[in-house]
């Protein structure tokens, strides 16, 4: 049995071909996404004042919400409250 480094080996090959696998993780996927959205539109509903005591703005949950997907939601809110900290 002859023995390969990593990137001797195609991605294709380390792919998993199970179709259930990838659909329980799509569907993790999603619920983790929806949870999120929730927990956002829950900080939506805070007054002006507790948000500012938390270092966030109304914007910069709105912008958390359209985060894309190289910039998760809790990036955004941290380098929110990083900048109201500074100021």
């Amino acid at each position: 049995m002859a023995l390969s480094l990593p990137g001797e080996r195609s991605l294709a090959a380390a792919t998993p071909a199970n179709p259930v696998r990838t659909l329980v993780a799509f569907l993790a996927r999603q619920i983790a996404r929806r949870r999120q959205r929730k927990a956002l539109s829950s900080l939506l509903e805070l007054d002006s004042a507790r948000l500012r005591d938390l270092g966030v703005t109304r914007s910069d949950i709105l912008e958390a919400m359209r985060a894309e997907k190289g910039r998760s939601a809790g990036m955004v809110l941290n380098a929110a409250r990083a900048r109201s900290a500074r100021s």
